[in-house]
């Protein structure tokens, strides 16, 4: 019963604190355009309290951005006749095509492993945590973070007396479209006292956004004017070529 008890009190936030988040983000829309390489959002806010907090237990503030979920499926290669290729495929379930935490201190010294497993706040727990261990899930941590699409930092976001919170979150040149979800926790004593969630909507504008809807709403008209602007423009070189060896 005991142990029940403790497993519900770290499930809820606590709003016995008296601690509750203001945030907001420096923009909550994306456009990729044909130069787009990248992104930064700036997320900020304040700690808004009814009465003067007691105690010594240290205040931290941890921010999770999620991008849009994909199925995922790995690949393993193995040489063949001196060739490598593509010998076995495993889907492995959804997972985020971009995942980043941001934290006041290092996430070991601020999350007990009952709180984070409840929140599902590091990549450990967040990822396929019903895959822990197997070797397809491990590949896929370590895919990603090598790309710099999963990352974790504990010390990107900066606390000023207990009251107000900054970070910076990096956004790659190679987003996906959809909605990015934003989680803001705060944590005392190994604990989520209050969170925060908001979304920031990544799109796809201009010529780049009717090519994505043509490739994925008409494929075969996509195909077709593929060949021929490649047919076209081949046939140019060609042309450009044989009128400078004139």
């Amino acid at each position: 019963m005991m142990r029940l008890l403790a497993f519900l009190l770290l499930l809820l936030p606590l709003p016995v604190a008296g601690e509750d988040i203001v945030a907001a983000l420096s923009q909550s829309r994306i456009s990729i355009t044909a130069n787009f390489d990248g992104s930064e959002i700036l997320v900020f806010g304040a700690i808004k309290r009814d009465a003067p907090v007691s105690g010594d237990a240290p205040l931290d503030v941890i921010i999770t951005v999620a991008g849009p979920e994909q199925v995922e499926v790995l690949r393993r290669k193995d040489r063949r006749l001196g060739i490598w290729v593509n010998v076995e495929a495993r889907v492995i379930g959804h997972t985020p095509t971009f995942y980043t935490v941001a934290a006041t201190r290092p996430l070991g010294d601020v999350l007990p492993n009952l709180t984070d497993t409840l929140w599902k706040i590091s990549a450990e727990k967040r990822i396929l945590p019903a895959m822990r261990g197997l070797a397809a899930r491990e590949a896929l941590l370590r895919i990603r973070r090598a790309e710099g699409v999963y990352a974790t930092d504990g010390t990107a976001v900066d606390l000023i007396e207990d009251t107000l919170f900054r970070s910076s979150i990096a956004l790659p040149a190679n987003l996906v479209e959809g909605a990015y979800t934003t989680r803001i926790f705060l944590v005392r004593d190994g604990r989520v006292i209050d969170s925060y969630g908001t979304s920031i909507n990544v799109q796809k504008v201009g010529i780049e956004r009717w090519l994505y809807r043509l490739a994925y709403d008409h494929a075969f008209i996509y195909g077709l004017l593929a060949l021929f602007i490649a047919v076209v423009f081949g046939w140019g070189a060609s042309e450009a070529f044989r009128l400078l060896r004139r």
